[in-house]
């Protein structure tokens, strides 16, 4: 695994056939070492290979260890509970979590401190309005969304509530569809761009909010995780989910 080594290549190495390699790799138990966290801020996201099969990573990011992760099909509020379930069953007290704000997942940790990643955010404006938008009211809700990891909440604030009233009637611009004869707003992907920051607003700075927890205000730990986790896999396409499931309880036990 580390060394990203195949099957054929073991054989190879042994002087044994491909199917006594086999074998050998499906006796192989694996077991996870808990890591036994008492209070903990924690950053849970989840990857996927393909449709229908991911794993969902429950991470700390003080001590940059995976405290808890599981396979799953699809990225639901209910997979997340579990999770969570999961680990204060070991006795784990979670005190602040870091999420990519997909829709839901937040009343799974409405008890605590939620962080909405800044990477994901500023991500999310950008598929709306491009990396190099035309409109200048697009390029300066841009300017104000890549201002997010060095302002504070009441000036991003007030940097969003000056730039809807600036361009309030721009935003009311409505178009004709000729086909349908309904009316629809000609800038909707500009409005959807200022409608996610306005609702993630209240999740965008509890990092400072609440600095004894030291919460990370971005995912970036875990997606560096999940980029390693996958680079070592990338080597072993076409594996058994049995086979490819040890791999990556060994490679998140590390």
């Amino acid at each position: 695994m580390w060394e990203r080594t195949t099957a054929e290549q073991l054989a190879q190495r042994h002087g044994k056939s491909l199917a006594w390699v086999r074998r050998q790799l499906d006796k192989v138990t694996i077991t996870a070492t808990p890591v036994f966290v008492e209070k903990t801020v924690i950053v849970a996201d989840a990857t996927f290979w393909g449709r229908g099969y991911g794993v969902l990573v429950l991470r700390c990011p003080h001590s940059k260890k995976n405290l808890h992760w599981q396979e799953i099909c699809t990225e639901t509020v209910e997979v997340y509970h579990q999770a969570r379930m999961a680990l204060e069953q070991q006795g784990c007290l979670i005190q602040a979590v870091v999420l990519d704000g997909k829709p839901g997942i937040r009343q799974v940790f409405a008890d605590v401190p939620i962080q909405q990643c800044h990477f994901h955010q500023m991500a999310l404006v950008t598929r709306y309005l491009t990396r190099q938008p035309k409109l200048l009211a697009g390029q300066e809700l841009r300017r104000i969304t890549l201002s997010l990891p060095h302002t504070t909440q009441e000036l991003f604030a007030q940097q969003l509530q000056h730039w809807q009233q600036t361009w309030a009637a721009f935003l009311k611009e409505r178009t004709l569809n000729l086909e349908t004869h309904r009316w629809y707003y000609t800038h909707r992907r500009l409005r959807s761009a200022y409608r996610s920051l306005t609702a993630n607003l209240p999740y965008l700075f509890s990092y400072q909010a609440h600095p004894q927890l030291q919460i990370p205000n971005t995912t970036n730990g875990l997606d560096g995780t999940f980029s390693h986790l996958k680079r070592l896999l990338s080597a072993h396409h076409g594996l058994k989910r049995e086979r490819r499931l040890k791999l990556i309880h060994e490679i998140l036990n590390h």
